[in-house]
């Protein structure tokens, strides 16, 4: 017997009693211990979820929070709106020299028409310049030809003249005729006989040579001949670009003049064709700044190429970062609750923003180097750098609609955009089925009677212009009546692709952009349904972490977030943490001295 000293005075108790006590006492301390040490990795674990809570809420802050979060600079949108004006700049100075140069080429095509075709009115006639009836028309048209070509130094008013080879000498003007080799036409006894293979016979004739009218060469057989052929090289100089302080550049024009008898049909058309090369003139001499000015231009340049790297490196270096975060928050999920990550989480780490940025800067770099390139006059591929340069200034514009999107009224038309997208992409296939099947069957009816059907791509355009409304009296006014079947298809065709598509097609396409637009807007009343990364970035923070040695590129204290609301000061105690321990319920939350207490009171030889 043994005496026990309690709140209630000095208690006897048997050594069986006591014995259970000391027992009991040992059990307690030894579940002490272990609630101790999974307090410990419960805070280790707790520690993990909030660093990645704090880099994923930094991560998808606007620039300006992650200012006022960490006070960094935005480098990046300020080389995005740096990159803005730098390209649109580059883009205008480089459209106005393409004007000119263009202009260039098609004002001498329109000199060259009228001063090597005879009778031209000056518009062609629907694909061909001229067109000529008889024979007597087509030998005309040739010696005139052959006639200003040989006055033809006198007759310019431009820096054009006869081209020469290396040795000095003018190159000659080549003519050249196919015919089919041999044949016979009896219109009358309703018979012929004809070879089908080509022959082509070639002739030169130097400039200020007399003409020779008499040569068997120009004794046609109308119903052979396929085409006649004159070709000829002529040497100019751009001198208008004078005015926009550049070094001028030196043209070759290759002028090939077409007689196509190939339809037999009693109408011979007359096509001219130029194809203008530039190239760097040999010999220069030009006073005031031009050169300096191609300096300054290409300096500039390298800036605009710099300007672009720099934002492609920071736009990969985010998507990496983004990479990282996914798989840190995949690993998450998948150690707390066994699951991967939703697409549309996925999506909103791999940022398809950037991907337009990176895509925009290299097209940016690739026009910039051909730019420099046709500056310096080695290169003269005008169209293909102005693709390179428009394509990236379109995507740098669209680009500025990521920054837009933080703001909410602004967001509407993005988000409304991305809804309706795949639904839209859908329907549009459902209806570009439709489209094709009216393009093939208009095409293949009306083709051979209305000239806005005589090629797939014309009937496309056509169609397009109904489904919007535009030039419908001119379609239907322009068929021709000729053919009473056809003109009652045609009638019935029509009236039912603009009926189809105007009133439903249409329709349908605009009550989905509606629909989408209308989800949306509620959802900013009563508010987005919830992912697993927007319901984990919603959690309130349990404590501030401020583990500064292990921090990241994207890891801030709790103080320093904008999102304060869920990252307040609580007092650390083990009631915060959930059970992972398996403990009873009334043991769940306690604190060790409380734990001891309960004991006592609980067990029943302590009663």
């Amino acid at each position: 017997m043994q005496v026990v000293s309690t709140a209630h005075g000095l208690v006897p108790v048997s050594d069986a009693q006591t014995a259970a006590l000391f027992r009991n006492t040992r059990l307690l301390l030894k579940y002490i211990k272990f609630k101790r040490q999974a307090r410990s990795e419960m805070t280790q674990d707790t520690v993990t979820e909030e660093k990645l809570r704090d880099d994923l809420m930094y991560y998808f802050m606007s620039p300006c929070e992650k200012y006022r979060a960490r006070r960094h600079l935005p480098w990046k949108m300020g080389v995005q709106i740096l990159k803005i004006i730098m390209i649109t700049t580059q883009l205008v100075l480089f459209g106005l020299n393409n004007q000119l140069v263009v202009a260039y080429k098609e004002e001498n095509s329109m000199a060259f028409k009228n001063l090597f075709l005879k009778d031209y009115s000056g518009v062609d006639e629907d694909d061909y310049s001229v067109a000529v009836y008889s024979q007597q028309g087509v030998y005309d048209s040739v010696f005139y030809v052959l006639d200003q070509y040989n006055q033809f130094s006198r007759l310019s008013t431009g820096p054009i003249t006869y081209a020469e080879d290396e040795d000095g000498n003018l190159l000659p003007l080549a003519i050249c005729k196919e015919y089919y080799k041999k044949g016979s036409v009896n219109p009358t006894g309703e018979a012929f006989d004809i070879d089908a293979q080509l022959e082509k016979v070639c002739m030169s004739h130097y400039p200020h040579n007399p003409l020779l009218h008499n040569s068997s060469f120009f004794d046609l057989d109308f119903y052979r001949l396929v085409n006649i052929k004159i070709t000829f090289e002529l040497k100019g100089i751009n001198l208008q670009t004078v005015r926009t302080r550049e070094l001028p550049d030196c043209y070759s024009f290759h002028v090939t003049i077409t007689f196509d008898n190939q339809g037999h049909s009693g109408i011979v058309k007359i096509f001219l064709d130029i194809a203008a090369q530039s190239s760097a003139c040999r010999d220069w001499k030009i006073s005031g700044t031009v050169q300096k000015n191609t300096h300054y231009l290409l300096i500039f340049d390298g800036f605009v190429i710099l300007v672009c790297l720099t934002s492609a490196v920071l736009c990969t270096r985010s998507i990496v970062l983004a990479v990282r975060l996914l798989q840190r928050f995949t690993r998450f999920l998948r150690e707390t609750s066994d699951r991967s990550v939703c697409e549309e989480d996925q999506g909103e780490f791999l940022n398809g923003w950037y991907v337009l940025v990176i895509v925009s800067d290299l097209l940016a770099i690739i026009g910039s180097i051909l730019k420099m390139e046709i500056q310096a006059k080695n290169l003269t591929t005008y169209d293909v750098c102005s693709i390179f340069l428009g394509t990236a200034t379109l995507l740098v514009w669209v680009g500025v609609i990521r920054y837009l999107g933080y703001f909410q009224k602004y967001n509407l038309l993005i988000l409304t955009m991305k809804a309706a997208f795949p639904k839209v992409l859908r329907f549009c296939c459902c209806a570009g089925m439709i489209y094709l099947g009216y393009t093939f069957c208009g095409w293949i009816v009306l083709g051979p009677y209305h000239e806005k059907f005589e090629g797939l791509s014309l009937v496309a355009e056509c169609l397009f212009s109904l489904l919007n409304g535009d030039d419908m009296f001119t379609t239907f006014a322009q068929l021709k009546d000729k053919n009473t079947l056809v003109w009652l298809f045609s009638r019935a065709y029509l009236y039912s692709f603009i009926s189809l598509f105007i009133y439903m097609v249409l329709s349908l396409f605009i009550a989905l952009i509606t629909d989408s637009y209308e989800t949306i807007k509620n959802y900013q009343k009563n508010g987005f349904p919830l992912t697993d990364l927007q319901q984990f970035l919603r959690e309130p923070k349990r404590f501030p972490v401020v583990d500064d040695d292990t921090r990241t590129d994207v890891q801030v204290t709790s103080s320093t977030l904008c999102c304060s609301c869920f990252y307040c000061q609580r007092q650390q105690t083990a009631a915060e943490f959930p059970p992972r321990c398996g403990l009873a319920p009334s043991y769940r939350g306690l604190r060790p001295m409380k734990l001891v207490v309960a004991a006592m009171q609980t067990h029943p030889v302590m009663g």
